[in-house]
């Protein structure tokens, strides 16, 4: 009797193992041949910012998966980087300002790097102080403000809405030699009187009492294509489907995003930013929403366009007419 109720014991044990192994092969299977559907694409970021929600939405939300597409992000600090970076085919798409896009056009590449989708409008940096103060724009006047490189669109940008506010640029000391990945830490340092920074870095300064948000510096500026995706132009022209299923998820993104509450963004993206609560988050996101940073649709129209490129012929950095038609592939449907 023990003889066979050991042996039914044995019997049952093994079907258990059996079945376990099997169902742990098939999720196996399963989760190899899921993979196998999404098509891996490399994108270099210029800078880890809330300013890129409707990006981290798409990533998040799962859009990008739904169009087949994996994406692996990597973190490229300076324009300039990201631009390198796709040239050497390190990357197939680069998060950038699409300023170093028409450089390396007017620098006759022959594989050169075209924008296929917006993300943001304006500016997105908060401008700090050392001091809580009532501020005035013609505060600056003859204090040193931290800037990261003048020819970026940070620096482009700040330029602009100093004259936009009257003001001489050179009777402002701009440091923008500092590179930009370091500016908060040469802030905090000592270095300036004060410095323009995207979230989350803006709070965290604030919150260490490292500086005091005084402005918003695209508020002052004018609307142009601040950041956008782009490619070389024979990848785009290989894979142009693909790209335009990625358009397609990052305008879900930004739907998403503009259409729901900061808090119920705050959320989703919160595995983006771990080190940063939910409240913060969504302030963070809240201040973006209000100073209206963020394209409808990825769409880049050709009055848009030509803003950026007189920003850059009005600051010398480009003397040569460059073409909307050459620069820009747009992808959205």
């Amino acid at each position: 009797m023990k003889k066979s109720v050991l042996y039914i014991l044995t019997v049952l044990i093994t079907i258990v193992l059996i079945v376990l192994i099997i169902g742990i092969f098939i999720k196996k299977d399963s989760h190899t041949e899921n993979n196998k559907t999404l098509q891996t694409i490399k994108v270099a970021e210029v800078t880890h910012s809330i300013f890129y929600t409707p990006f981290y939405v798409a990533i998040e939300n799962g859009y990008f998966k739904d169009e087949g597409i994996k994406i692996d992000l990597s973190l490229v600090s300076g324009s300039d980087n990201v631009a390198a970076s796709v040239l050497a085919n390190d990357t197939e798409v680069g998060l950038a300002g699409p300023e170093s896009a028409i450089y390396v056009y007017l620098g006759k590449e022959k594989d050169y790097l075209q924008v296929f989708s917006g993300l943001t409008k304006r500016d997105g940096q908060f401008m700090l102080s050392r001091q809580n103060e009532n501020f005035d724009w013609h505060n600056l006047i003859g204090k040193e403000i931290l800037i990261g490189r003048s020819t970026g669109m940070p620096g482009l940008s700040f330029l602009r809405a100093l004259k936009n506010q009257g003001i001489n640029a050179q009777d402002v000391k701009i440091n923008d030699s500092v590179d930009f990945a370091e500016i908060s830490g040469a802030f905090i340092g000592g270095e300036g009187d004060y410095v323009n920074l995207f979230e989350p870095l803006a709070t965290k300064l604030e919150q260490n009492k490292n500086g005091y948000v005084v402005t918003s510096v695209g508020a002052y500026s004018d609307p142009f294509p601040y950041t956008a995706f782009y490619a070389r132009k024979s990848y785009i022209a290989k894979n142009q489907e693909l790209l335009t299923k990625f358009t397609k998820a990052i305008n879900k993104g930004i739907e998403y995003t503009t259409q729901n509450s900061s808090a119920t963004v705050a959320k989703v993206i919160q595995k983006q930013f771990s080190d940063t609560n939910i409240e913060d988050l969504t302030t963070m996101i809240e201040r973006y929403r209000q100073a209206d940073v963020w394209l409808p649709n990825p769409y880049v129209e050709e009055d848009f366009f030509n803003t950026l490129v007189q920003l850059l012929k009005e600051n010398n950095l480009i003397k040569e007419n460059v073409y909307y038609q050459d620069l820009v592939n747009n992808l959205y449907e």
